[in-house]
């Protein structure tokens, strides 16, 4: 639009104009295309600087201080106002995780979780925030302008209040009752008695049916409906929340939440899936509302479950069950997190066996409605985070074990283990990290420009070294790096090379398993042995599948069926099963 060559109106086309139901505070300031024709505007009120490019159709709606990009549609708008200079969401600080403020994140219409996650957990690095912050800060003065905008094929239709808020391309209002000091990226549709305050929506996200948004930013096709309510959030790439309520939460890619009695407050989640009436909550007010909780990658809240802070499972944790003595089971990954008698049971790696953990890895990268992909998302099952997680675990446990050889439980963390579920996860972890270990080295490329050697993370999603990490927040503290986008091109250049980094990674893990440098022979061996346990745990994952299609599960079925045959076709019918 900044090309678009604005004109003067005509006194003919006021005329016309005015014969048409329009009035204006002061029609010099209107700006029309060259192919301007008035009927293109039907009883409206235009106040202050109005910029009206070719094919824009305004009906029955006030305008002050905005620019309409081609094909606009503005019709049955109260207002669509710009009242003052605005960044438009840009810079708004956002109290993610601890409710008092120690994280607040500034939030950017291109932010991507990366750097989100770098500003909400390096709290220890205050100069590499107050950098960041200084990055955010100018390009929001960048973003800034006293005059609201309408991009491309926009359509704001039957809202009340639209008011400094920028508007991408191909964005659809329908029916929002309040938008304020935001930012509505490309393809982004809000619907029906939407309520949203300082806030930025990124690109191809739906927000409907009463939804209301107080400081929030939300991520690339992400979906927010059916009344959902969250405050002080930011919510990252195909999350997906209705019903419930979220506040001063970091929702890493993948968090779902559907119910109307799930409360999410003060913690970090990704690839999450709360149950109905789970309450992940932040109940100790002895020093203020300043606890948070952790949920890696993978958690799962079961119906009813609850979660006192702080509290921090390990990543592909179920938890089941109330638990509120600030457990720590990041140490012991796809585990089973229950509670029993009032205490809460640890069950080691015994998720490693459910199909639906296969399920979820499964679908996540299959449910990828992205086009943009500000996000690094790494969807790998076999990666050097999680399998080092379980290199921890085997000997986490071998040293439980090895304090009381003959005890029936041990305790953990402010958890218990029994000695049969111990044994068990040492079993199910070993053989993970041989499936591991031969997945990763029999991808990527044995190049000494990618050492993956030493810990990694899951940064809101991505896998990466400790080593990349702190060279890149390094850099920033340099003033190597000046923007953001230019952080961000760093987390994606390791991603392209992530398969190469992985395959050093299991590499030196393997030397270190064999005492020596593995020779070729010794690699294929390996990887050999990865695909067998690959296969064999799939097979334990799919009689896990089995038991849950079996007919047993077929209680309800078949309700008016005359015989056997017709009640099981009814169920495997349903289910999808086919002859199964």
């Amino acid at each position: 639009m900044a090309n678009t060559f604005f004109r003067p109106l005509t006194e003919a086309e006021i005329a016309a104009l005015e014969a048409l139901g329009n009035s204006a505070e002061a029609w010099e300031r209107l700006s029309v295309s060259e192919d301007f024709h008035p009927d293109q505007l039907l009883q409206s009120h235009f106040e202050g600087d109005v910029e009206i490019a070719s094919g824009v159709r305004i009906v029955r709606s006030r305008v002050a201080n905005y620019r309409l990009g081609e094909g606009a549609l503005v019709e049955s708008v109260t207002s669509l106002e710009c009242r003052r200079r605005s960044a438009f969401g840009n810079g708004v600080g956002v109290a993610t995780m601890n409710e008092c403020g120690g994280r607040t994140v500034k939030i950017y219409d291109t932010m991507s979780a990366q750097v989100a996650y770098v500003m909400a957990v390096y709290r220890h690095r205050p100069q590499t925030l107050a950098a960041l912050e200084r990055m955010i800060d100018a390009y929001a003065d960048e973003r800034s302008s006293a005059m609201g905008e309408v991009g491309r094929n926009s359509r704001l239709t039957g809202a009340r209040f639209i008011r400094e808020v920028r508007v991408g391309n191909n964005v659809t209002v329908d029916g929002a009752s309040a938008l304020e000091n935001g930012t509505l990226c490309d393809g982004v549709r809000i619907g029906v008695d939407v309520k949203a305050y300082d806030f930025i929506v990124a690109e191809n996200s739906t927000i409907d049916n009463g939804v209301i948004l107080e400081r929030c930013f939300v991520g690339e096709s992400c979906r927010m409906d059916k009344g959902f309510t969250a405050a002080e959030s930011l919510f990252f790439a195909n999350s997906h929340c209705e019903n419930g309520e979220a506040a001063a939460i970091f929702a890493g890619p993948y968090t779902v939440s559907h119910h109307k009695s799930s409360l999410l407050i003060a913690g970090m989640f990704s690839f999450f899936n709360a149950g109905s009436g789970s309450n992940q909550s932040n109940h100790l007010f002895k020093s203020g509302a300043v606890h948070q909780a952790v949920h890696l990658r993978g958690c799962k809240f079961a119906s009813g479950a609850y979660v006192m802070s702080p509290a921090l499972e390990g990543a592909f944790t179920m938890i089941m069950g109330h638990h509120s003595y600030h457990h720590d089971t990041s140490a012991l990954p796809f585990s089973y997190l229950i509670e029993r008698e009032g205490h809460s049971q640890l069950m080691p790696g015994a998720n490693l066996t459910s199909y639906g953990t296969v399920r979820d890895v499964e679908k996540w990268p299959a449910r990828d409605r992205r086009t943009v992909e500000r996000d690094v998302i790494n969807f790998e099952e076999y990666n050097p985070y999680i399998t080092g997680a379980m290199l921890r675990a085997v000997d986490t446990l071998h040293t439980l074990r090895e304090q009381d050889p003959d005890a029936a439980e041990y305790s953990y963390n402010k958890t218990l283990i029994r000695a049969t579920a111990l044994n068990r996860g040492l079993r199910l972890y070993n053989k993970a990290i041989v499936a591991a270990l031969g997945s990763m080295l029999d991808k990527g490329a044995d190049d000494a420009h990618y050492d993956g050697s030493g810990d990694w993370f899951d940064a809101a999603g991505q896998f990466i070294t400790r080593r990349e990490m702190e060279r890149t927040l390094d850099a920033i503290d340099r003033g190597e790096l000046l923007s953001t986008a230019a952080v961000d091109n760093r987390f994606r250049v390791f991603a392209v090379h992530y398969d190469d980094y992985a395959h050093s990674w299991a590499l030196h893990i393997y030397a270190s398993l064999l005492g020596h440098v593995p020779t070729a022979t010794e690699i294929d061996d390996a990887i050999t042995a990865g695909r067998h346990a690959r296969a064999e745990i799939r097979r334990m994952t799919d009689a896990d599948r089995e038991r849950d299609e079996s007919l047993e599960m077929a209680v309800g079925y078949g309700l008016d069926a005359a015989t056997e045959e017709e009640r099981i076709k009814d169920y495997r019918n349903v289910r999808g099963l086919g002859q199964r």
